[in-house]
């Protein structure tokens, strides 16, 4: 039978109030239920949140070091699971089991940088403007937070969010993806092991509108952080403004790689074909355009069709697998609905488009990579996010214009440049409008150490990773300290 998974609420595993449980199953073989899981609503989001509350005052008083030492326990805990976690996690969401391995190594390497801000935190101190004052200014936690992760980085995102929330003295209430609870709650598990107070982390499983948005509801939540859509992203800052919630948004993509006429193209073509299908193209910082100079274009185009066509798909507990299925049904039938609508619009299908059923594959949600060429920078698959393995290949003269194309979304997450150019590479650095951009790299992955986030559609100004996350965790106090023994009145008296 499979395994029946709890929450965690009020310093105990139990099930949802309304005893409902939802099924995880593998999205390579649909046959195989992974467990059930609680099917939360309002009351257990209540109840969480009133006990993250309840824990906040002990939690904040302890000292950022000796928070910071929990998670960097938390951190040599991942390290030591790591392939149990990774094989679990590739069984849950489908990809290969070297990305999994990534994924909790991200979620080991945030736990160290977090645990060293634990002995940071760092204020500032200014100079008065009057005799015998001091003046500084310091951070301080909000109070309970709400993390609402998605479900393609169900370790590494999680980790960006919650190992910060800690370190900087809030409570946190949690509510993972539907898709993914089971990673989520060997996370937890592994934070209460590192020595976690048991009421400053809440495990809340279920959907969105039932459990996601009550958390954004609640008028005790100070804070919310999300990764996901932006049509949810918009309706959950909308939600939280009401009660003018702090909110961080990690939305959308529609990031490009732009490869010029100077390039290295076997380095350029290993970048295109792990950006746009590893994961299976489910990345928010997948490549999901390629914009090729006309000088190389027929020839990069063809070497990366052949290379393509040679990626297997399968299992991604097998070692031969380079791509495995997209989360689930209806994934899968978004992906075929935009693969339809390039054909519709008249883009050239160069390679796959169509479901994969082979061997094992029969049972799961596998979609060939799919490569459209002769793309208009209007259409649609070349404008609206797809989160699948479909890449659309749009072909330019110059770097201006390359630029100009890149810069033809509402998105603005990842963008990458592959040239030999110091010119080029500078002026793209400019006026590429992303929160990331590459040069010589592809349009994925992320440092701990450093900020990562988007413009325009893509979030709301806040950066996930590296020094800002830890400015989003925390408010500023300014404190003055007058030792001169008089009333000074500042402005008043420096006139």
């Amino acid at each position: 039978m499979p395994r029946e998974f709890k929450n965690y609420i009020d310093g105990k595993w139990g099930d949802a109030s309304s005893g409902k449980r939802f099924e995880n199953r593998n999205p390579a073989n649909w046959d195989e239920v992974l467990g059930t899981f609680p099917d939360s609503n309002a009351s257990d989001v209540d109840r969480a949140v009133k006990s993250a509350a309840a824990a906040y005052d002990e939690w904040r008083l302890t000292p950022a070091p000796k928070r910071g030492d929990i998670i960097k326990r938390a951190g040599d805990l991942l390290a030591k699971s790591k392939e149990d976690i990774a094989r679990e996690m590739t069984r849950e969401m489908g990809k290969v089991l070297l990305e999994t391995r990534g994924d909790v190594q991200e979620g080991i390497d945030t736990a160290y940088y977090a645990a060293t801000e634990g002995r940071r935190l760092f204020g500032h101190t200014a100079p008065s403007e009057l005799p015998d004052k001091f003046n500084m200014s310091i951070r301080q936690p909000l109070g309970v937070a709400g993390a609402i992760t998605p479900w393609n980085f169900p370790m590494a995102i999680p980790t960006w969010k919650i190992f910060p929330a800690l370190v900087c003295g809030n409570t946190v209430v949690f509510k993972p993806a539907e898709d993914t609870p089971a990673t989520a709650t060997r996370f937890v598990e592994i934070l209460l092991e590192a020595g976690l107070p048991d009421q400053a982390i809440q495990l809340v499983n279920g959907y969105g509108p039932s459990a996601g948005m009550p958390l954004v509801e609640h008028p005790d939540v100070k804070l919310i952080s999300f990764t996901g859509s932006t049509q949810v992203g918009k309706l959950i800052s909308t939600t939280a403004s009401k009660d003018l919630k702090r909110v961080s948004l990690e939305l959308g993509g529609k990031n490009a790689q732009i490869v010029m006429f100077d390039a290295d193209l076997d380095l350029a073509l290993e970048g295109v074909l792990w950006g746009a299908f590893g994961t299976a193209g489910q990345r928010c910082t997948a490549t999901s355009r390629l914009i090729l100079h006309e000088v190389i274009h027929d020839k990069f185009l063809a070497m990366l069709i052949k290379r393509a066509e040679k990626l297997r798909l399968g299992n991604g507990l097998e070692p031969t697998t380079d791509v495995g299925p997209v989360i689930n049904q209806k994934q899968f039938d978004k992906i075929l609905s935009y693969i339809k609508v390039g054909k519709n619009e008249s883009a050239k299908l160069e390679t796959g488009g169509e479901r994969y059923t082979d061997g094992t594959c029969k049972n799961g949600f596998f979609i060939r990579p799919t490569i459209f060429s002769q793309v208009d920078p209007e259409m649609r698959i070349a404008k609206e996010e797809i989160f699948g393995p479909v890449l659309s290949v749009i072909k330019i003269k110059s770097i201006d214009e390359a630029i100009r194309v890149l810069n033809n979304t509402k998105y603005g997450l990842s963008s990458s440049l592959y040239t030999h150019d110091v010119n080029s590479a500078f002026r793209a650095i400019r006026d590429i409008e992303a929160g990331i951009t590459y040069i010589n790299g592809p349009t994925i992955g992320a440092e701990a150490h450093m900020p990562f986030g988007g413009v325009k559609e893509t979030g709301n100004g806040h950066r996930e990773g590296g020094w800002p996350v830890f400015e989003f965790f925390t408010e500023i106090k300014t404190v003055f300290v007058d030792y001169s023994g008089k009333l000074q009145r500042a402005q008043i008296d420096n006139q």
